[in-house]
């Protein structure tokens, strides 16, 4: 505020002997603003309790599930756990799985082929959204002094907004992060953070809007624009205000799921570029105020995120040796990718990787699930072997890990397209692996466990399958029934997964346990349709998604899980058996979804 009166003196607006006149027109008032550091504090607060409460919630589900886990390895039928719990049914049914309306929720919203209007929320993730917009109405309209004079009014208001908007920019950079660590501690997916992330965007810059209209209208009624231009022009303090405030503007009118759909690369690049625009004048706007700690924490938040991100990158792909990548083409418009690691990491399934590659995308990096990982001598190539027992233990180990990817638009199909042109119909390239990021679920505590797969999204349950598989053998999970459902439109399509899937096939007591379910949507003629085995089956169509789901609950053993990982109406499909069961028998849904 005193650089605001400043600003005015130097601008001949007022003199020295008006400023006390002029602190009390502008709205300016210890008491208020003693209340907006208080609110901005309540504000951190309120939000650090309800990740607490949260994580308090789940550590009890997850102290319930090594129980269950821990109870499996005495009791093979598991049948306590298979019963439901009435009231946390219903609160699954109807608020944590429900859709927002009806049953639609991960089904894309197109208009047309190139209009992708985004997805619907769920009904929890409604409260949650719901939450922090009346958490931020009530914190800009307490002790708000409606009965005062409309100077006074809009003084209290605009400094109110300001100082909110700047404390939300923390949450805000946190939930962006890939390498935020609230992910791995509370177990809510990068998904749910990116959609609160968007809609705490909206909130800020509504309040930034509130933040410069409750400043100039009173302005402008007063004196008239000419008055507010000339003031904008010539007080640094009111016109990097400005600058920050259309900056967050931009980031607004840039981002509607349209635009960052149709061109998300070139949405991201503006994105953090406005972004840096719209922190670097606010930081100056701010200058001497209270308000400009916060937007250091949320400067040091991202500082932190980006610097850790390229420590990761460095240290998992530099080494002795860099990261290369082996695409392979393959039918159906997919590609697998082997990516030989500098460094060996410990892979559990449900996780993904960002890749970078170089030569295609330059510094863009895309998601994809890790579909396959293993260990292997990083001089299987040689002909020679090992004399003495010293070679053997010197011999280094090198981490491989592998991924199904579809062809898509961008990088993906400049990479297929380099891929297939190629005499093999395969390419090595320098490459460079951010992760591992995920596994915030797991299915080790469920005795019957369903995985429903749509085309490429077979790859985030191999692993998976694999490790219930071998912890089934070893005695170490309460899997005892492991069903895989996997969709696909051509036969063709199980090259995509066919040395993996041999090698799952091949191990100890995989027919005691596994049964894999293909079904083909587009076979070309019924003899294509073969199945190999009893547990091994192919059946031509679509499944009855409500039938398989019913079977499985009429042999249940233990807690069930459902994982899926498909296109958005796969999703739904499951998501609207398992809440039609809720209330028959102990089923949890999880969906994975990446979605921007």
């Amino acid at each position: 505020m005193h650089s605001f009166v400043l600003a005015m003196s130097l601008a001949g607006l007022t003199s020295a002997t008006d400023i006390e006149y002029i602190e009390k027109r502008h709205g300016y008032n210890p008491y208020y603003e003693a209340v907006n550091d208080d609110l901005a504090r309540y504000t951190i607060l309120a939000l650090g309790l309800a990740a607490a409460a949260y994580y308090i919630w789940q550590l009890a589900f997850r102290f319930s599930r090594h129980l269950r886990r821990l109870a499996s390895f005495t009791d093979d039928r598991q049948r306590y756990f298979v019963s439901a719990h009435n009231t946390f049914a219903w609160i699954k049914e109807h608020i944590i799985y429900a859709a927002l309306f009806r049953s639609r929720h991960n089904r894309e919203l197109q208009l047309s082929s190139a209009i992708n209007m985004g997805t619907l929320p769920s009904r929890f993730h409604a409260f949650l959204v719901t939450g922090v917009i009346a958490m931020n109405v009530t914190l800009c309209c307490v002790t708000t002094p409606y009965g005062a004079d409309s100077d006074t009014l809009a003084g209290v208001i605009r400094n109110r907004t300001g100082v909110m908007a700047t404390v939300n920019l923390i949450p805000l950079v946190l939930m962006a992060g890939r390498n935020n660590p609230l992910i791995a501690m509370l177990h809510v997916p990068f998904d749910t953070w990116n959609l609160l992330h968007r809609w705490l965007g909206r909130i800020v810059v509504l309040e930034s809007l509130a933040h410069v209209f409750a400043w100039a209208i009173p302005k402008a009624n007063e004196n008239g624009w000419e008055i507010v231009g000339m003031a904008l022009g010539k007080s640094n303090f009111l016109l990097t205000g400005l600058v920050a405030a259309c900056a967050f503007t931009a980031l607004l009118l840039h981002s509607p799921s349209p635009i960052r759909h149709a061109f998300y690369e070139t949405f991201l690049h503006l994105h953090i570029a406005i972004a840096a625009v719209s922190m670097g004048f606010l930081w100056v706007h701010l200058n001497g105020l209270a308000a400009q700690t916060y937007l250091l924490a949320s400067i040091i938040l991202w500082a932190l995120e980006r610097a850790t991100r390229l420590f990761i990158i460095l240290y998992r792909n530099c080494g002795r040796e860099c990261t290369t990548a082996v695409i392979e083409a393959m039918h159906g418009d997919a590609m697998r990718i082997t990516l030989h690691m500098a460094r060996p990491w410990t892979f559990r399934p449900g996780q993904h990787i960002y890749l970078y590659i170089p030569s295609v995308g330059l510094w863009t990096s895309h998601p994809f699930s890790v579909g396959w990982s293993e260990t292997e001598d990083s001089n299987s190539d040689e002909k020679s072997l090992p004399l003495t027992s010293r070679d053997i233990l010197n011999v280094p180990q090198k981490e491989t890990i592998s991924l199904l990817v579809r062809r898509r638009t961008g990088m993906t199909d400049k990479l297929f397209q380099r891929a297939a042109n190629s005499p093999t119909s395969q390419i090595t390239l320098r490459a460079f692996a951010e992760g591992p990021y995920g596994n915030i679920h797991t299915m080790d505590s469920y005795g019957t466990v369903m995985l429903f797969a749509g085309g490429v999204g077979i790859t985030h349950h191999v692993p998976f399958v694999r490790h219930l598989v071998a912890g089934f053998a070893n005695g170490t999970v309460a899997a005892r029934r492991v069903t895989l459902v996997w969709i696909i439109q051509s036969p063709e399509h199980l090259e995509w997964i066919r040395p993996w899937m041999t090698s799952i096939l091949a191990m100890d007591r995989r027919r005691e346990v596994l049964r894999i379910m293909l079904f083909v949507t587009r076979p070309r003629n019924t003899k294509e349709i073969q199945s190999p085995s009893a547990t091994v089956q192919m059946f031509p169509g679509r499944p009855n998604i409500d039938t398989l789901v019913g079977m499985e609950v009429e042999n249940q053993i233990g807690a069930m899980g459902v994982l899926v990982c498909g296109n958005g109406g796969l999703s739904d499909d499951v998501r609207r058996v398992c809440r039609k069961r809720q209330t028959q028998t102990s089923v949890d849904y999880v969906e994975e979804s990446f979605s921007w």
